[in-house]
């Protein structure tokens, strides 16, 4: 199977490569700037290209990894082709494809990203949607090579997954960032919150995210949280800690 990879950011990057070592052939990688086009396509012997017309029109999977807000754009720049192009955005659907081609599917595989980390392909859940069985089977295909967790889902569906990646993903990161924050004020690395973030990790395994809730805001401990808002100087984050111990208390206290 030969394959284009248009994007070479996070999401492109592990992927191409995975699928590099599974002897799939990427013969080319797009990128706007030829320095990351180049140094994707390096690691997959690779053909690395800034121009989105020169992309070839006879590689039979078509994999668009790029930013939600120019993926149509970029879609509709590339050269008529009879492969299969999919993308790998959790929340853009199925059918931006439509005007432009009648095979063509979707390939989102629920994880977070960075070029400089290694991942474990098998134990990621991928969604996968397509036009037709034909394109559906061949995603399919392909998706089993890289995961035992493959699952077929609808785009409004996978809106809610995206959903989910951004609170448990995206969200939790930045609570750590400004707990970051606090940690310096006083001198402290960050690593010593470490051992709380994998035990609080560790138990939603075993317990749901609810019951293994803890800290001031359930039982609104407003001596406690008052004290907290008194500490935070940044009036966006007195608002964060107020809303988010406000919701906490509310859901954890429903009859």
């Amino acid at each position: 199977m030969k394959i284009v990879f248009i994007g070479a950011g996070n999401v492109a990057t592990h992927l191409a490569t995975e699928l590099y070592k599974k002897s799939f052939n990427i013969v080319q990688i797009y990128s706007r700037t030829l320095e990351s086009a180049s140094e994707l396509a390096l690691k997959v012997e690779a053909e690395a290209i800034t121009d989105i017309h020169s992309v070839t029109n006879n590689a039979d999977l078509y994999i668009y990894s790029v930013k939600d807000s120019i993926l149509e754009e970029i879609i509709a720049k590339t050269p008529k082709h009879q492969g299969i192009a999919i993308h790998t955005a959790g929340s853009v659907p199925l059918d931006i494809f439509s005007k432009y081609t009648t095979d063509y599917g979707v390939l989102y595989p629920f994880q977070t990203f960075s070029k400089n980390r290694d991942i474990e392909w098998n134990t990621i859940p991928l969604f996968v949607e397509a036009s037709n069985k034909d394109a559906l089977d061949k995603i399919k295909g392909l998706a089993s090579t890289l995961s035992s967790k493959v699952s077929e889902l609808n785009s409004e569906d996978r809106k809610y997954i995206h959903l989910t990646g951004v609170f448990a993903c995206n969200f939790t990161n930045h609570m750590y960032a400004l707990s970051e924050l606090f940690l310096k004020k006083i001198n402290l690395p960050f690593d010593i919150a470490l051992p709380l973030i994998n035990e609080t990790a560790s138990k939603v395994k075993e317990l749901s995210p609810k019951d293994a809730q803890t800290g001031p805001a359930i039982r609104f401990d407003e001596n406690i949280i008052n004290n907290h808002l008194s500490l935070i100087e940044d009036q966006d984050i007195k608002d964060i800690y107020k809303l988010v111990s406000e919701n906490i208390h509310k859901i954890n206290n429903k009859s």
